[in-house]
């Protein structure tokens, strides 16, 4: 074997190379040796978190060079990348991560990997080792994110500097070994006609939702884990009027709206004493002191919830955010829940919530993929926050004339989930996509929600 086509390794990596623990020791300190490095190997923004943004795979060239490893330049190019993701990557799995229609990579042991591209979960055929190498290269990536993860703290939960939400999981907590749980964003966001050319939008419900963001009504995305809630918020926020500033306050940064003024916060988790932590329900008050022209929560799971139904009562309108919640009829006690944690009764939520809050927009994913199935009307019976169907798959529901009052439609003209002529709204405007007609049925398949690309052959072997 010539030494142009000697392999670098001893344990699987990215691309089919092989990364030999040794040489990954010498390639680390030249790294961090002091002295020149090649100016293309430096990547031309900040240093990220760890310094992922300061080590590139020609960096990595370049330190395989130094470190006297003789491979040839076909060796060194083919190493490089295998070695540049078990530095500040994620090892083996970063070849998962890169796919482009992946939103889950899950690591139940050193030979469970699961993924999925769209299609729900499937098993990846990838080796990580063994055990102690999969609770490295965790703690690896906790420590690139500046978190802590060993036996005193056996549970983290972080976003990484390419923006993958990383949770973990160490034993005794995990009895079965090691959990690793990474969720890729969206590389790009959608356009609403995008979703709808892909059926997670029915096309007849488009004019709706336009009029939704344009008449600056405020509005929840409600679904169960992995509905695609925060793509469908993102795609509503650019429908918003470019001109106006749009302040988001997340937990992990997630959202991606086509719009040129946007402003981020992000919540901080505290350090190893508790100290230095910044939460939701204070970015939303900060966020408040910032001329938005709209405040978006990323995701409703705490007190912010208080925070944000005080602001969407004080002149904010046009808010939105996100909260999980099995129906849509049960976002009412899903909001007395979170309520709670911030000192409110469900009385006060309740008047908070049905003067702050007018439509829900609930997300389902079934074996048909992620889809809009519902949007409903916020309402008040009394004493009672309810939240009716006024859009679904059969029709229109009994809060479809409160919501077309709401948007200036025409509560005579039903829209329908299929395509439709355009109908005058309530105030002569046109409105896309509303019929007279009703009871079409949602199309099925969406794809650009659940990422449709061409079976693999792993995942066909798994079915």
């Amino acid at each position: 074997m010539s030494t142009q086509d000697r392999p670098a390794a001893s344990a699987p990596a990215p691309g089919g190379h092989v990364v030999d623990p040794a040489l990954l020791v010498r390639v680390r300190a030249a790294l961090s040796a002091p002295g020149p490095v090649s100016p293309a190997g430096r990547s031309d923004g900040p240093p990220a978190e760890g310094g992922a943004a300061a080590v590139t795979r020609l960096a990595v060239a370049d330190a395989l060079r130094a470190s006297g490893e003789v491979l040839g330049a076909g060796g060194v190019l083919g190493a490089a990348p295998a070695i540049s993701a078990a530095l500040v990557g994620a090892g083996p799995l970063q070849v998962l991560l890169d796919e482009p229609h992946v939103s889950d990579v899950l690591v139940n042991g050193p030979s469970e990997v699961w993924v999925d591209r769209g299609r729900g979960l499937r098993r990846a055929h990838l080796d990580l080792g063994d055990e102690a190498a999969v609770r490295a290269m965790a703690v690896r990536l906790a420590a690139a994110a500046g978190r802590r993860l060993d036996d005193a703290s056996p549970c983290v939960d972080a976003r990484l500097a390419d923006g993958v939400r990383l949770h973990a999981v160490l034993p005794p907590v995990s009895p079965s070994g090691t959990l690793v749980s990474l969720r890729v964003p969206a590389r790009e966001g959608f356009s609403l006609e995008e979703l709808v050319a892909s059926g997670s939008v029915p096309a007849g419900w488009t004019g709706v939702l336009r009029r939704v963001v344009e008449r600056r009504l405020a509005f929840l995305v409600s679904g169960g884990t992995s509905t695609g809630k925060t793509t469908v918020l993102a795609t509503l926020l650019g429908l918003a009027d470019p001109r106006e500033r749009v302040v988001l306050v997340e937990d992990s940064g997630e959202l991606r709206p086509r719009l040129p003024h946007v402003v981020r916060l992000e919540a901080r988790h505290g350090n190893v004493e508790g100290a230095g932590e910044v939460g939701l329900s204070e970015l939303v008050r900060h966020a408040l002191r910032m001329r938005p022209d709209r405040v978006v929560v990323g995701e409703c799971r705490g007190a912010e919830v208080r925070d944000l139904l005080t602001a969407l009562n004080t002149g904010h309108d046009g808010g939105c955010g996100t909260v999980h919640a099995n129906a849509a009829a049960d976002v009412p006690a899903r909001l007395e829940a979170l309520g709670a944690l911030g000192g409110l009764d469900a009385r006060a939520v309740t008047t908070q919530a049905a003067s702050a809050l007018d439509v829900v927009l609930h997300l389902r994913r079934d074996g048909r993929g992620r889809r809009l199935e519902e949007v409903a009307v916020v309402g008040r019976r009394g004493d009672e926050l309810v939240v009716l169907p006024a859009l679904t798959a059969a029709g229109t529901g009994p809060g479809w004339p409160d919501l077309a009052a709401r948007l200036g439609l025409d509560p005579g003209a039903a829209p329908v989930p299929g395509a439709g002529p355009p109908a005058p709204g309530g105030d002569g405007s046109p409105s896309d996509g509303v019929s007279s007609s009703t009871g079409s049925a949602v199309p099925a398949l969406p794809a650009a929600l659940r990422a449709g690309a061409t079976p693999r052959a792993d995942d066909e072997a798994d079915r």
